[in-house]
């Protein structure tokens, strides 16, 4: 039996060794240091992985990159430009008038019964490896009729020993889109594009009157086969060619087939997943995706990890050679042409925590990481000329810094069917300037978003066809161009329209009392309260009062139904890149009191309905730009809302990632990006490095408490032997 100094030796002996290998705070096994593995975190369970429900931004992270929709978009081009991904080209809508003739391009909206889009398919384009697809020797399928006790020992779709996969068909787009409309599957999207999609409601009609018959016949649950229903306006025409039909003309369908509601679902996989038993071990499509897509999901554990890895039959998509300018000086164009994906493996581990996650990140454990209030300072500095830059210590470390304009909107809104800040009159709207002037945009951005974000000029942010850029996008009514940038108007200006509007000094004119406005919020807690507390100095710089009065969401939201509001925060993201999609926002037809609509302001002007109606269905182009312009002007001049801002996507990424460019649009960028897993494997080496010194000095100082006891115990010893 060794000594205790041996044994002290022996620790530390050890301990040097380790260091010679991986770090020892190395949280993956060593033999994945070389692999072309991405290294990410998720900090909420996905709630649905089927891609008829899932609608939030924590699931198409995971299932854009696995199901594989007709359209994409472009990973470069700005705008944003909508490219094939499983179509063999950009379908264009056929125009029909009631009577089924053939319409030109260029109709009249008003002539338009229906729109067909005809999409072809890529032919050879495979299915990920899945037991739903898994046939015998004589072509029946292994796993579509379990018996009891098939699935003892079974708790994931690995679980069964084979895998089979078959050709995408265009009947596989159809099924997806019948789906919209099951009964218990309760789609966020089906309301809509039951308006359009000829068909649609009737098909959930008829759906929902088979699931009643199924149940009072005791069948309840179980499959619903969709392939023994037609729906009109979904049609195959040949194998690798389908065709949708939408009412009127809605040229922002397209946009929807790049959404992954309109990818395709083998009907074998409905099958597959509605056998009994399957439910029950969380076996289902909404758990376990099946798609043609570039990955797919082999690890499903929330608790713990997920895992996506490179989908086997994945072929046929490039890298793309051209963007936008200044791609290629960043390096964004070397792949061009290369076979995608580039990383074969992407892990997602839970992190619940900020600061765990960033630490984690700093260390190299995470190639990529967003950038929270608590750790701005640590990672992000401003120069002289407001510049953002990165800060020294995450320079030293070859850390890359990406901003990004979201393609979202916040605004303070006025209700302008209030009696003293609604209307349309010259009063109202001297009264709305003189407010949208005293709110310093600017000040609020840097103060409590740390300079993310940039002052809304309109309804439209960068990125979306219709956004003006420069002298020619500032708002005139808030806004000067000077010295090659836009100033806001000073104060002065803002009181100056407050007296106009019949209220010098904040009073009115003919009462003298003190002009008293009232803001409804959700806001709670400190940073709401400071942020709320800044708003109330704004208006006191003119001389308003500003009541705050918060609420929950849900008398919020009656409030604004029932118009009961003057002044409230409101933000819109984008569903799709178009002009359209933010200018209706302000359509008088949906007006929140009026119709339930979107138009929580209930702001209407004839002029811009006009317009509106003749924009939305138009192609981009000059006409187009020029009727958004106008739209532009007139709500600017009328201002219904407070210009707020747009928010900046702050994000970082170690130098061993190539091709990372912030897409707002897209959530199937893990294919393009690039892993140089050599680089990372010697940074997180040298990040790491274990401090030894404070366990070489308790291991002296072990070393010294026990020599006194080792000189007694040997003291002792050589007594008894010489007694002996």
């Amino acid at each position: 039996m060794p000594s205790p100094v041996l044994r002290v030796v022996l620790i530390a002996a050890a301990l040097a060794a380790g260091c010679s290998g991986a770090p020892w705070n190395d949280p993956y096994p060593h033999t994945e240091a070389s692999r072309n593995i991405l290294y990410t975190s998720f900090s909420e369970r996905p709630k649905h992985l089927d891609p008829v429900q899932s609608y939030s931004e924590n699931e198409y992270v995971l299932i854009a990159n696995i199901y594989q929709p007709p359209l994409q978009y472009h990973y470069l081009k700005r705008p944003y430009a909508l490219v094939p991904f499983a179509a063999a080209e950009m379908p264009r809508a056929l125009l029909y008038d009631a009577k089924d003739r053939r319409l030109p391009d260029n109709a009249d909206a008003k002539e338009v019964a229906y729109s067909d889009y005809v999409i072809r398919i890529r032919p050879g384009i495979l299915y990920q490896p899945h037991p739903a697809l898994a046939q015998d020797a004589r072509g029946r399928y292994v796993y579509h009729d379990l018996k009891p006790g098939d699935l003892d020992g079974v708790h994931a779709v690995g679980d069964f020993k084979q895998a089979g996969t078959r050709e995408l068909a265009a009947a596989d787009y159809v099924h997806q889109i019948k789906r919209l409309a099951h009964p218990r599957l309760h789609s966020p999207v089906m309301q809509l594009m039951g308006e359009y999609i000829v068909g649609l409601k009737a098909l959930a009609q008829e759906l929902a009157e088979a699931e009643k018959a199924a149940a009072r016949a005791g069948r309840r649950g179980g499959l619903l086969d969709l392939t023994r229903f037609e729906l009109a306006g979904a049609q195959v025409v040949d194998r690798y060619t389908y065709r949708v039909r939408v009412r009127g003309k809605y040229p922002q369908f397209v946009y929807w087939l790049a959404m992954p509601f309109f990818a395709p679902v083998p009907p074998e996989s409905d099958r597959f997943y509605a056998q009994p038993g399957m439910e029950e071990r969380n076996i289902s499509l909404d758990w376990f995706p099946v798609g043609t897509g570039p990955y797919m999901l082999t690890v499903n554990d929330p608790n713990r990890q997920m895992v996506l890895e490179r989908n086997p039959h994945y072929k046929g998509e490039v890298y793309p050679a051209e963007g936008e300018p200044g791609d290629a000086e960043a390096g964004l164009l070397k792949d061009a042409g290369h076979p995608l994906p580039f990383i074969d493996k992407v892990m997602f581990a839970l992190e619940k925590e900020q600061i765990p996650y960033w630490n984690k990140f700093l260390q190299g454990y995470y190639d990529a990481s967003g950038i929270a209030s608590d750790t701005f300072d640590q990672a992000v500095q401003f120069s002289g000329q407001g510049d953002v830059t990165l800060s020294e210590d995450m320079q030293a470390r070859g850390i890359r810094l990406q901003t990004s304009v979201a393609t979202t909107t916040f605004y303070l809104g006025f209700n302008m069917l209030d009696p003293v800040v609604g209307g349309t009159g010259e009063r109202a709207r001297k009264l709305r300037h003189a407010i949208s002037i005293a709110i310093d945009q600017e000040e609020m951005i840097s103060i409590f978003r740390n300079g993310r974000g940039i002052a809304a000029q309109g309804p439209i942010p960068p990125g979306i066809f219709g956004y003006r850029e420069g002298k020619e996008g500032i708002n005139p009514y808030v806004y000067d161009w000077a010295d090659s940038a836009p100033r806001r108007k000073p104060v002065e200006a803002a009181k100056k329209l407050l007296a106009e509007a019949g209220y010098p000094n904040g009073r009115d004119a003919k009462t003298g009392e003190p002009l008293l406005v009232n803001l409804d919020t959700t806001g709670t807690g400190p940073d709401a309260k400071s942020r709320l507390d800044w708003y109330a100095k704004q208006f006191e710089k003119i001389g308003v009062q500003l009541a705050v009065r918060a609420t929950d969401w849900n008398r919020f939201q009656d409030k604004l139904r029932k118009g009961n509001v003057q002044l409230y925060f409101l933000g819109w993201n984008a569903d799709y890149p178009d002009p359209e999609n933010f200018l209706f926002l302000l359509h008088g037809a949906q007006s929140k009191v009026r119709t339930a609509g979107e138009n929580a302001s209930n702001y209407e002007n004839p002029e811009f309905d006009r317009l509106f109606e003749r924009m939305k269905n138009m192609a981009n182009g000059p006409e187009r730009q020029a009727l958004i312009d106008r739209m532009v002007e007139i709500t600017r001049r009328d201002a219904p809302w407070v210009w707020s801002l747009f928010p900046m996507d702050y994000t970082l990424h170690h130098a061993w990632v190539k091709n990372r460019k912030p897409n707002t649009m897209a959530n199937n960028g893990l294919k393009y990006q690039r892993i140089d897993p050599a680089l990372r494997t010697r940074m997180r080496r040298e990040w790491n490095q274990p401090v030894l010194w404070p366990v070489a000095l308790g291991g002296a100082l072990i070393v010294l408490s026990l020599v006194p006891a080792v000189v007694t115990f040997r003291r002792r010893e050589r007594q008894t032997a010489r007694v002996s």
